[in-house]
This record gives C-alpha cells, sequence and structure tokens, in this order.
C-alpha cells in the first residue's frame, strides 16, 4: 500500500474514514446552508453572521477543558457516537423550521450554540481516539487522511449545497446533513473493540482540569504551537464567513458561485492533506513557515481584483492552512503524555476555535466599516506576524536546542522523549 495511504491497512480506521467522508460533505453542506440563511434573513449582515460563527464556537472555549476530562475518562468511541447523533438531531431541527417556513435568525442562533457544545465534546475524544485506532506509529499518516477526507467533503458539500439551495432553498440541505451523521454513527458501531488499542484512562479526582493546563504550561513547544493556531484560528482562518461577504458584496455572486470558493479552496486544502500524509512526524520550523507561508497569501488573496483571480489564490490558501493545521495536530498527538492526551487536544482545539467567538463578531464589522477584503488582508498579517514572533520568542527563550528545530538546524523531528527533556530543562 502507498505510504499515503499506509492508515487505511487497519479495518477499524477504514471504517471510520469512510463514513467520515459522507459526514464531511453534509456537514460543509450545512455550512454553506447555514451561512447563506443568515444572509437571507438579515438582508446580507456581516455582524449577524460573525455572531452566528461565533455562537457556533463559544462552548469550544468555554468547554473544551472539561470535554477533555470526559476524552480521557470515559471510553472515546461511546462518547462520540453520543455527540454524532447531537449533531445528527440539531441539524434535523433546523431543517424542519426551514422546510416549514418558520425559521428566524433567532432560531439559527440557539442551534448554532448547541451545535457547538456537541462539538466542543466531540472534538478532544475525536482527536485523541486516532491513536487507539491506528497505534502512534501511524498517526501523522491518519491525521493527514482525516484532513484529507474533511477536505474532500469541502470539495464536494459546497459545491452540491449551492447547486440545491438554488433549485430547493436551504431546508433540504439541514436533512442530508442530519442523515450523513448516520455513517459515522455506524462506522463506530461497527468497529472491533478488540483491534483498538485504549489509552491509559485519567483516574477520578479534583484539577485534573488544572493538571492539564499546568501541564501544557510546562511545554515551550506545545505553548508555541497554541499560540500561532490561536492568532490563526481567530483572524485568519475566518473563510466561510470572509467567502460569502466576498462573493456577495465584492464580486456579487449567487449562492452556486459561494458555493465553488469552498469547493476550489478545498483542493488546495486536500492536496495539503495529502502531502503532510506522506510527511512523517512534523517539525517546528514547519509550523512557523506554513503559519508565514498561510498569512503572506491570505493578504494577496485579499487583494485580488476580480472572482477569478481570488478563485486562482484558494488553492494555495488550502495549501498553506493544511499543510499548518496538520503539523500543528500531530506534534500535540505525538508529544504527549498518553493519559493526558485528551484534555493537552482539549486545550489545543479551545485555542484553535475558541477565539472564533471574538474574532468572528470582529471580521463581521471590520468588512461592514472598511469593505469584505479588508478581513482577509488583516487577518492575513495578523497570522504570520504571530508566527514570527511566537518562534522568535521561543528561540530566545530555549537557545540553541530550539534553534534548531527552528530553522534547519540538526533537521530533527518533534519527539515525546525530546520535548519532556526541554520541559525539564525549564
Amino acid at each position: 500500500m502507498s505510504p499515503t495511504f499506509q492508515s487505511l491497512h487497519n479495518r477499524n480506521y477504514r471504517l471510520y474514514a469512510t463514513g467520515g467522508v459522507v459526514s464531511n460533505i453534509g456537514t460543509w453542506m450545512q455550512r454553506v446552508a447555514q451561512d447563506w440563511l443568515v444572509l437571507q434573513l438579515t438582508d446580507n449582515s456581516g455582524v449577524a453572521l460573525g455572531i452566528t460563527t461565533g455562537l457556533q464556537f463559544l462552548p469550544m472555549l468555554l468547554l473544551a477543558p472539561f470535554a477533555g476530562t470526559l476524552a480521557d475518562r470515559y471510553s472515546k468511541r461511546h462518547v462520540l457516537m453520543v455527540t454524532q447523533a447531537s449533531m445528527g438531531l440539531l441539524g434535523a431541527v433546523l431543517g424542519v423550521l426551514d422546510v416549514t417556513g418558520v425559521v428566524q435568525v433567532g432560531h439559527v442562533y440557539v442551534l448554532a450554540l448547541l451545535l457547538g457544545v456537541a462539538a466542543a465534546v466531540d472534538a478532544p475524544a475525536r482527536q485523541s481516539f486516532v491513536i487507539e485506532m491506528v497505534g502512534r506509529e501511524d498517526v501523522p499518516n491518519a491525521v493527514g487522511l482525516n484532513s484529507a477526507s474533511f477536505n474532500l467533503g469541502r470539495v464536494i458539500g459546497p459545491a452540491v449545497a449551492g447547486l440545491l439551495i438554488v433549485a430547493f432553498n436551504t431546508g433540504p440541505v439541514f436533512l442530508i446533513n442530519a442523515a450523513s451523521f448516520g455513517a459515522v454513527i455506524f462506522a463506530l458501531w461497527r468497529m472491533r473493540a478488540s483491534e483498538l488499542t485504549p489509552m491509559p484512562r485519567a483516574e477520578r479526582g479534583k484539577g485534573q482540569v488544572v493538571e492539564g493546563v499546568r501541564y501544557v504550561r510546562g511545554r515551550p513547544d506545545l505553548l508555541m504551537v497554541m499560540i500561532i493556531v490561536f492568532f490563526v484560528g481567530t483572524f485568519g482562518l475566518n473563510f466561510q464567513m470572509n467567502s460569502a461577504l466576498m462573493a456577495t458584496e465584492v464580486f456579487h455572486k449567487g449562492a452556486g458561485e459561494y458555493g465553488l470558493l469552498g469547493s476550489v479552496m478545498a483542493i488546495g486544502s486536500l492536496s495539503g492533506a495529502l502531502l503532510s500524509a506522506r510527511r512523517g512526524k512534523p517539525r517546528l520550523r514547519l509550523i512557523v513557515l506554513a503559519a508565514v507561508a498561510f498569512g503572506v497569501v491570505e493578504v494577496v488573496a485579499g487583494l485580488m481584483p476580480s472572482y477569478i483571480t481570488f478563485i486562482a489564490m484558494l488553492i494555495p490558501l488550502g495549501l498553506c492552512q493544511m499543510t499548518l493545521l496538520n503539523a500543528a495536530n500531530a506534534t500535540m498527538q505525538l508529544g504527549v503524555d498518553p493519559v493526558m492526551r485528551g484534555r493537552v487536544m482539549a486545550l489545543y482545539m479551545a485555542v484553535l476555535m475558541g477565539g472564533t467567538p471574538f474574532g468572528a463578531p470582529l471580521v463581521g464589522a471590520v468588512a461592514e466599516a472598511f469593505g469584505a477584503r479588508w478581513t482577509l488582508i488583516l487577518g492575513g498579517l495578523i497570522s504570520a506576524a504571530a508566527a514570527l514572533v511566537a518562534g522568535a520568542v521561543l528561540m530566545r527563550r530555549e537557545g540553541l536546542q530550539m534553534r534548531g528545530e527552528l530553522f534547519g538546524g540538526s533537521g530533527r523531528t518533534v519527539d515525546e522523549p525530546e520535548m519532556a527533556d526541554v520541559a525539564a530543562q525549564r
């Protein structure tokens, strides 16, 4: 089997990946439909769109540390069954409200918040479940393939959603997404428990959330990753909202052309995911360089004069984005104590997406005050600057040992014993 797809030799992972493709298509269909519905209900309000996005990600910031404790304490497979069923139910409710013509923007706000609660519990369990399916050696490959699945859904989902919105409006899109969660639930149910490799579970006790925070505070390598993904996630990764505003306000396009933007960007993201699946263990310098490249390309995309040239920039933008996120994800998973993995991944997801409740409304306000282009330009500048500053600060604090990781040196990869030595020196 090709090294790019080596994790697929594992039956449990094959089931999970297949169900994930179906569910990811539905998820991206709903994202496009939800944004389009909010724009229809609010007369193209960027602030309303930002509020919806912010509400959906607010629970990630508030609940992720506690959700990580659940992931470390209980069966991740069972947790995922519950969260996937909950998200499917919420999609069905929104679809029924929309199809019956009674939906209001307030309904969307409430359901987005509840969806965020389910996603906050789902994320750390899903992220840390990967190593239980494939083992430590195949984690980078599985992370890359998960991202490829996510972005394959991103290629197909927005385009299909755009066509369905034009033909039938947004309601049926939500119902299709609700049904798609059944694929993941079926895959989890059909897994062979005897072929999983459960990690040690955390014991019940007080202070487990605080323990996770202390663990990360003692790891400068993990802190650097979190600082970069916080700024990129808060200001640079609002593309679903940015593209809606660029399509409607700058290029004056409809639902079909808006859906196409997400699909084109996903081509670049899919390429980045497949490259990551082949790469193996990431280096810290890759995270810094990918974040800088992402910021620069996002600025250039914001300056593009036409719809066609804007589309052309989305492929490299997606590639840089996925290179950054996959390298950051694999670094976090491989560099931690197994009993802490759920809590650390929860903190990572909280940092990556938890800034969205603040960043998304701010980005929406910037769009209304200065135009949609500035949401991309400012987001790119902040992302690149944060990566450069975080890399420089870490190099200065940790000296030559980190210098090799960031700027070439020995070219070593991030690994758990090595990072533990770094933490012990502090």
